[in-house]
C-alpha cells in the first residue's frame, strides 16, 4: 500500500469514527444528542393556508454543528474518544474536514431535506476545552492548532459575505479551478490544472460563500498585568458563529491559530485566531468562586460584624475616610435593577462622586475600588475622551471597512468604571457619560451603524476644586468645573478636605509612618482583597434584596419630613424623588453586604446616615446654612435663584426706563451694588446669563435681555 492509500484510508478511518461518535453518543438525558441537533438544523416550516400539491417549506436554522470537546472526553468508546480529541487539538483541519464528511453522511438519514438545501454550507465547530491559553501567551508554537481563551469583544465589523473559495473557469478546457482566499483578497491561479494555460474568468455564481465578521478580542481586565498593554486578538467568525458576540460581551473563544501575511513579500506575520465556537460569558459572574470559596463566604456573612469587617478590610492604608469607604463599599455590592410593569426600568447602579483637595487620597480609593470590583476599569479624564469612553464608529486601516468600537463604560458592563480627574476632561466628551449614567446605555449612529449598547455600570469618580483646595464659602457647583446636569446624576457626592487638627494630624502621621516601616509594623487585613473580590461578586450574582415593610416605611417617613421642611414660603426642596431611589438603592447594597434577601430597618437606617453626610457637606445653600439639593441639581441655591430673580426684573425695569434702549454695564453694575448686591456676584450673573443666551451685548459695554 502506497503512502497516499495509507492517508486516505487512515482519513477514511476517522471518517468513520466521528460517524460513530455522532451516532451513537448519548446526552446526559439519554438520547443520542447528536443526532437530534442535526434533525433541529433543518425544520419543516408549516406550510401557506390553501397552498397546492402538499408544499412544505423547510427552513434551514443552522449550517453548523458544534461539538462539545468534553462529550469526546466521556463518550463509552473511550479510546477512541480520546483519540479524536487529541487529533482536534494537534490537527484541528484535518479532523473538523473528517467531522464533517460524517456530518454529510449521517444527515443523508437523519436530516435529508438539510442535505438537500444547504450540503455544501454544512461545517462543524468544536468548543468546550477544559483548558485555556492566556491571551497574551499565544504564540508561534500554537499555529495550526486548536486553542481556547477568555477575553472582551472591544471591536467589530459589521457582517459580510466572505468569498472562502474563488470558482474560475479555465477559457481553454472549461476546467473549473478552486482558489482560497487569503485575507481580504480573491486570489487568481496561476495555471489550469487540466491543459496548464492560465486564461481564467471568474464564476461567481459558483463561489464558495460564507457570512464572515471580524472581532477584537481584548484580554480580561484582572489578567492584565499592573502597568502593561492588555492584549488582543483577531478573531474571524464564520457562518452561525457571524452572529454572536457584540461589542461589550464577554466570551470564550474557541478556535484555530493562522498565521497571516499582508503579501508574499512581507517577512512579518500575524497571528489570528479562526473561532470553531465562541461562547457568551454570563457578565455577572465574572470570577470564578470553588465551592470553598462559597463556604468561606458563607461563614463570613454568618458574622454579626460582618460589616464592620468589609469596611476594616477596604483599603486598609488609606486613613480614616470612613463615611466615603463605606459608601465606595455599597457602591461595589450595588442595588437591585428593576423593570416596571410598564416597561420602565430603574438602574441598580449607584454612583459616587469625591471632590477633595489634593493629597487626601481620592486616587487610591479609586485604583482600590477598581481592583476589587468583579469587572473594575480605572481611567483618568485627562486621558480619555467620548469615544474611550463611550464607543464609536473607526474605520479599520486595512480592511477600509467601518468597525465598532467600545469604550470603557461598555467593557465595564455590570462592573465599576472609576474615572480619576473627571473636572479635566472636555467639556464635550463628558457630555456622552450623560446617557451611560442614567439610562445605562450607549447609542451609536454614525456611518450606517446603528447600535444601542448596554453600560450598566457604577461609575466612581474623583475631581479636584477649581481654586486648588475647596472654599466652603462657596456652592459646589462654583468649587469645581463640572456642570450641574452631571452632578445631579450622581447618587452620593462627597467633600474630602484637608483640615488641619492636631489629633488627627498626628494619628495620620503614625499611619503613613506605620505602613512605610514594613509589613512587620501592620496587621493584615481581616479580609483577604481576594477573598473580598469574590465576596462581592458572588453578592452581586445571587442576592436580590427586597426592601421589607419597614425598612420602606422608614425611608418614606425621612424623604416626607425632609420635605415638609420645604412647605414654608421661601424655604428651600431639601431632598427629590431621585435622592429616594438613591435611598433605596444604597438600603438594597447594605443588606448584600450580609448576603440577606430583605432590606431590614437597619440597611435603611444605614443608607439615611449616608445620605445626611451627603447632603449636609455638598446639598448645603452656603449662605443660608439650609439643606437645598438645588445647589447640586441646579447648581443653583434657592438664595442665589431669588438673587438673580431680583437683578433680572431690575434689567428689565431699567430697559423700560430707557424707553427700549440697551442698557449701560457699568449702570447697571452700579445698580446693583447701590441695592446691597455684591459687585462679583453681579459680574458672575451677568456672565451666566450670556452664556445661556439670556442677554446679547449689542454693543461694546452696553447689554439687553433677550426678551
Amino acid at each position: 500500500m502506497s503512502a497516499a492509500e495509507r492517508k486516505r484510508a487512515g482519513a477514511e478511518l476517522i471518517d468513520q469514527q466521528f460517524l460513530e461518535f455522532f451516532r451513537t453518543f448519548r446526552g446526559a438525558d439519554g438520547d443520542f444528542k447528536y443526532r437530534a441537533r442535526i434533525r433541529q438544523m433543518a425544520v419543516p416550516a408549516p406550510a401557506p393556508e390553501g397552498s397546492p400539491f402538499g408544499f412544505r417549506y423547510v427552513e434551514v436554522k443552522s449550517t453548523t454543528l458544534f461539538i462539545d470537546f468534553t462529550d469526546l472526553l466521556v463518550w463509552d468508546n473511550a479510546e477512541v474518544g480520546y483519540k479524536l480529541a487529541n487529533l482536534l487539538v494537534d490537527r484541528p483541519d484535518e479532523a473538523l474536514h473528517a467531522a464533517r464528511q460524517a456530518l454529510v453522511e449521517l444527515a443523508r438519514v437523519e436530516a435529508p431535506e438539510l442535505l438537500e438545501k444547504a450540503r455544501d454550507d454544512l461545517t462543524v465547530g468544536v468548543h468546550g476545552l477544559p483548558i485555556r491559553v492566556p491571551l497574551r501567551s499565544i504564540e508561534r508554537r500554537h499555529i495550526g492548532k486548536l486553542i481556547s481563551f477568555d477575553g472582551t469583544v472591544v471591536k467589530s465589523t459589521r457582517r459580510y459575505v466572505y468569498v472562502k473559495k474563488a470558482a474560475w473557469v479555465c477559457k481553454s478546457c472549461g476546467e473549473t479551478v478552486y482558489t482560497e482566499s487569503v485575507g481580504d483578497k480573491v486570489v487568481r491561479p496561476e495555471t489550469c490544472t487540466g491543459c496548464g494555460k492560465s486564461s481564467f474568468e471568474e464564476d461567481e455564481a459558483r463561489h464558495k460563500l460564507v457570512d464572515w465578521r471580524r472581532v477584537t478580542v481584548q484580554e480580561p481586565p484582572e489578567e492584565v498585568p499592573p502597568g502593561q498593554v492588555p492584549a488582543t486578538a483577531e478573531v474571524e467568525l464564520i457562518n452561525d458563529l457571524a452572529k454572536v458576540g457584540n461589542p461589550g460581551d464577554k466570551v470564550i473563544v474557541t478556535g484555530i491559530v493562522r498565521a497571516v501575511r499582508k503579501s508574499q513579500r512581507d517577512a512579518r506575520i500575524a497571528l489570528a485566531v479562526e473561532a470553531t465556537g465562541l461562547d457568551v460569558v454570563a457578565k455577572d459572574t465574572p470570577v470564578q468562586i470553588t465551592p470553598e470559596d462559597e463556604r468561606r463566604i458563607r461563614e463570613l456573612a454568618a458574622r454579626p460584624d460582618v460589616e464592620e469587617l468589609i469596611l476594616s478590610s477596604f483599603a486598609p492604608s488609606v486613613h480614616g475616610l470612613e463615611p466615603v469607604k463605606k459608601a465606595i463599599i455599597l457602591q461595589l455590592f450595588g442595588g437591585v435593577s428593576k423593570a416596571f410593569p410598564d416597561g420602565v426600568k430603574v438602574r441598580g447602579d449607584i454612583h459616587v462622586l469625591l471632590v477633595g483637595d489634593p493629597g487626601t487620597a481620592k486616587s487610591q480609593l479609586l485604583k482600590y475600588a477598581a481592583s476589587i470590583a468583579p469587572r473594575g476599569i480605572y481611567t483618568t479624564g485627562k486621558g480619555s475622551t467620548a469615544a474611550g469612553l463611550t464607543a464609536t464608529v473607526a474605520k479599520d486601516p486595512e480592511s477600509g471597512a467601518f468597525t465598532l468600537e467600545v469604550g470603557a463604560l461598555v467593557l465595564a458592563d455590570l462592573g465599576l468604571c472609576a474615572v480619576d480627574e473627571i473636572d479635566k476632561m472636555d467639556s464635550k466628551d463628558r457630555v456622552a457619560m450623560h446617557e451611560a449614567m442614567e439610562q445605562q446605555t450607549v447609542s451609536v449612529a454614525k456611518a450606517g451603524i446603528v447600535a444601542t449598547l448596554n453600560a450598566r455600570t457604577a461609575v466612581l469618580a474623583a475631581a479636584n476644586p477649581l481654586f486648588g483646595r475647596y472654599d466652603p464659602n462657596r456652592p459646589i457647583s462654583e468649587n469645581i468645573s463640572l456642570p450641574p446636569t452631571i452632578l445631579s446624576r450622581f447618587d452620593l457626592i462627597f467633600l474630602i478636605r484637608d483640615t488641619p487638627s492636631r489629633e488627627g494630624d498626628s494619628e495620620l502621621a503614625a499611619h503613613i509612618r506605620a505602613y512605610h516601616s514594613g509589613a512587620a509594623a501592620v496587621a493584615p487585613p481581616p479580609i483577604d482583597p481576594m477573598l473580598l473580590r469574590k465576596y462581592v461578586a458572588y453578592a452581586r450574582a445571587h442576592c436580590k434584596p427586597r426592601l421589607t415593610e419597614e425598612a420602606g416605611k422608614k425611608l418614606e417617613a425621612f424623604y416626607v419630613e425632609l420635605r415638609s421642611k420645604a412647605a414654608n414660603p421661601g424655604s428651600p426642596v431639601p431632598i427629590t424623588p431621585r435622592q429616594l431611589e438613591a435611598l433605596i438603592r444604597l438600603a438594597e447594597a447594605h443588606a448584600k453586604m450580609r448576603l440577606s434577601d430583605v432590606v431590614a430597618e437597619r440597611d435603611a437606617e444605614a443608607a439615611i446616615e449616608l445620605m445626611m453626610e451627603f447632603l449636609r457637606s455638598a446639598g448645603i445653600d452656603v449662605e443660608t446654612g439650609e439643606i437645598d439639593i438645588d445647589a447640586v441639581m441646579t447648581g443653583k441655591p434657592r438664595s442665589q435663584r431669588e438673587k438673580m430673580a431680583l437683578l433680572w426684573d431690575m434689567l428689565k425695569r431699567m430697559l423700560k426706563e430707557n424707553q427700549g434702549a440697551d442698557v449701560k454695564r457699568e449702570d447697571f453694575i452700579a445698580a446693583a451694588v447701590e441695592r446691597g448686591f455684591e459687585e462679583e456676584f453681579v459680574e458672575k450673573v451677568l456672565a451666566a446669563w450670556y452664556d445661556e443666551g439670556k442677554i446679547i451685548e449689542p454693543k461694546r459695554g452696553h447689554i439687553r435681555p433677550v426678551l
